[in-house]
């Protein structure tokens, strides 16, 4: 039989990774090969965002640049999965009859009907149907060294900004034993960071059945993760600003292999706007949690999201949010434009800000974290960090490059290496030598290259890479 190729894209949030790492899995099951070379696949996979306007476009573009295959490469098939398949299947069935199947966000298994030629147009289920399994087939893209972990599917809250829940369904937690199994397998295959994330996964286990008064907590699975052998760190995404576990925080604060990084967006720091929007506490609480944070958590990363341009925000809400951001000086931020979803509770709000408002205050805040980043950047001049080796850096294929415990993986920048010599998956010692607003060069200390390495040349920040306006969830 001759070669079957198929070529997937995969749009979106880390979430939307993972699914289309199991879809990839499935596709090897089935004898095809993967392609990055979309003209010489047989079929063409899809994974799409449906969660704002921009991810949306996005999308939409995609499919109907991969559907020309059809006309000039080999392409037979074309398959449209994920959460704008989850939300607007009908509308999509009408309007794209380039695409031959559809699949939502939790049919990732359903690929292998299609790929089999026995399947329907239309595979869009029920999105509370499916929740990753460990014994479910993935292949881990982008570093083997880095792998993200999905704990749960899902949301139980109600933010008014949100469609998470309508696309994705309640809050479905995997079991603790399920998370670990796959933990170990991702281990097995040569990872040694694991990123375990969720839509909300500080309410990890909630949703579970308890064993007589004992509920599932967050904090035994992280201590059960991070004891995988072979797991060097562990790191934590999508908090919620809520009073958080003393036994997590004691953990972040002082269990060797679970990294002191907490990512929580908190969205907003007004109690006006965080009532509209629907969040269920104020300002003072994620002051309590920033500061609690700061005194339990020694060298602690903290990265956070903000909206701005949600209805009923005023120039005074919006000055509240900038002097939040100077007091709490956040490692890492990013700042999202609101997009006026039209099944989203925020849709019927009145007082709505203009574009033009709206960006022109994301680009405010984005100035003051610019600067804040920058500062903490220079502050590590000097010092010596863990860097755990990624490879060769977009830029050349000579310069190496990874990241510190307070960088995580394609979001926070990286550690151009220099003067040395280093491996992809090594966690080395560094003294950081430059900074920039994002990025960081570090001299290699130690001399524990294995003969399979590559030699970091010596490096400059002006000529490696360049500034970035923007950081996207």
């Amino acid at each position: 039989m001759p070669d079957r190729k198929i070529h997937f894209v995969s749009l979106g949030c880390v979430k939307n990774r993972v699914d289309t790492e199991v879809m990839l899995g499935v596709a090897g099951q089935g004898g095809w090969s993967i392609t990055n070379e979309p003209d010489e696949a047989e079929v063409i996979v899809v994974n799409t965002c449906g969660f704002i306007g921009e991810a949306k476009k996005e999308s939409i573009d995609t499919i109907f640049e991969l559907a020309e295959y059809k006309r000039v490469g080999a392409c037979t098939k074309l398959v449209v999965a994920g959460c704008l398949s989850q939300r607007y299947s009908a509308d999509l069935a009408v309007q794209m009859p380039e695409v031959d199947h559809f699949i939502g966000s939790s049919d990732m298994l359903k690929l292998g009907q299609i790929l089999a030629g026995d399947a329907a147009r239309m595979l869009v289920g029920n999105p509370a149907d499916w929740v990753i399994r460990a014994s479910d087939p993935r292949v881990v893209t982008a570093s083997h060294a880095s792998a993200w972990l999905k704990i749960a599917e899902g949301c139980d809250r109600a933010c008014a900004f949100c469609v998470i829940p309508q696309i994705r369904g309640k809050q479905r937690s995997r079991s603790a034993d399920d998370v670990v199994a796959e933990a170990q397998r991702l281990v097995d295959g040569g990872a040694v960071e694991l990123n375990l994330v969720s839509q909300d996964t500080v309410a990890w286990g909630r949703d579970r059945p308890r064993e007589g008064d004992k509920r599932d907590r967050l904090a035994d699975l992280v201590r059960r993760v991070a004891d995988v052998r072979g797991v060097r760190w562990v790191r934590l995404f999508y908090l919620y600003p809520e009073t958080l576990d003393d036994a997590l925080v004691d953990l972040l604060a002082t269990h060797p292999r679970v990294v002191p990084y907490v990512d929580m967006p908190l969205q907003h720091a007004s109690d006006a706007m965080l009532k509209r929007m629907r969040r269920g506490h104020g300002v003072d609480r994620q002051k309590r949690v920033v500061d609690r944070l700061r005194a339990a958590v020694p060298r602690l990363t903290f990265r956070t999201a903000f909206i701005v341009g949600h209805p009923g925000e005023t120039q005074a809400d919006f000055d509240e949010l900038c002097a939040f951001v100077e007091w709490a000086r956040f490692e890492h931020a990013v700042v999202f434009r609101y997009s006026d979803e039209e099944t989203c509770a925020a849709h019927a709000l009145d007082a709505k800000v203009p574009p033009l408002v709206a960006a022109n205050r994301a680009r405010r805040v984005l100035g003051i974290q610019r600067r804040i980043a920058r500062e903490k950047n220079r502050a590590l001049v000097g010092q010596e960090l863990d860097v755990l080796v990624e490879g060769p850096s977009d830029e050349h294929e000579l310069v190496m490059k990874g990241r510190h415990p307070g960088q995580a993986p394609d979001i926070d920048g990286s550690v151009y290496l220099s003067e040395g010599e280093a491996s992809p998956g090594q966690i080395r010692k560094v003294r950081v030598v430059q900074a920039s607003d994002w990025d960081l060069v570090g001299e290699l200390l130690d001399d524990n290259a294995p003969a399979e390495s590559t030699v970091a040349r010596r490096v400059s920040l002006k000529v490696i890479g360049s500034p970035r306006e923007t950081r996207w969830q």
